[in-house]
């Protein structure tokens, strides 16, 4: 089961369940120009019991593509990618939130610190067999959860430093403009977010803002 449902940003496609057996439902997008190769990797999925796999064969426009589709991972099979091609997967990578997974025949240093800085899943050189595609999914979609839950608590805590700072300029404010104490402006504004059914952040930003038009 997903760890959220998909359909925006913040969806994480899961693909071990309790239980252990994959999810089968996922939908899953294959980028690949080559229908030889992009057959190794369809036929890996469908006997791992996915059904839902889909070929883009072309590049051309990819991001409109993607984003029609919907898929929950994005595979992407590249045999002898120029630097111009690799960017565009990278950017591609950036703008959708989902896992992916970048086979390629042949790379560099740069371009697997490309891959990593683009949020691409699993970035794998050579030897692809379709005995590994389900082995690779699964450390494609266990990566990006892990970095899909280590960005969330980033931002929490981003946010939360955030909130503290504005309610800190407030107590300021509240303090000097009614020789208040810091705990009683503080429950002034505690009191104010209970009553109005909001919050104390929300209430330490009009304190700021009507100190701003009355200064």
């Amino acid at each position: 089961m997903a760890e959220t449902r998909k359909g925006s940003d913040s969806s994480s496609p899961g693909s071990q369940p309790q239980g252990g057996q994959r999810d089968s439902s996922l939908k899953i997008a294959i980028v690949d120009e080559s229908p030889i190769r992009a057959a190794i990797l369809e036929d890996g999925l469908r006997e791992a019991g996915f059904t839902q796999v889909e070929r883009i064969a072309e590049t051309h426009n990819l991001l409109v593509r993607i984003y029609a589709m919907d898929p929950d991972v994005i595979l992407i099979d590249l045999e002898s990618p120029s630097r111009d091609m690799l960017e565009q997967m990278f950017q591609m990578s950036r703008a959708v939130k989902r896992p992916v997974a970048m086979f390629v025949d042949q790379s560099d240093t740069a371009s697997i610190q490309a891959a990593v800085d683009a949020g691409v899943s699993a970035y794998i050189v050579g030897g692809l067999k379709k005995e590994r595609i389900t082995s690779i999914l699964d450390l494609c979609i266990s990566r990006f959860n892990a970095f899909h839950r280590l960005q969330t608590e980033l931002d929490q805590a981003k946010d939360a430093l955030d909130e503290r700072k504005v309610i800190d300029r407030a107590k300021g404010v509240l303090m000097k403009a009614k020789k208040f104490s810091e705990e009683e402006a503080y429950a002034l504004m505690r009191k104010t977010a209970m009553n109005e059914n909001k919050k104390i952040v929300d209430i330490a930003q009009s304190v700021l803002t009507a100190a701003e038009l009355f200064k």
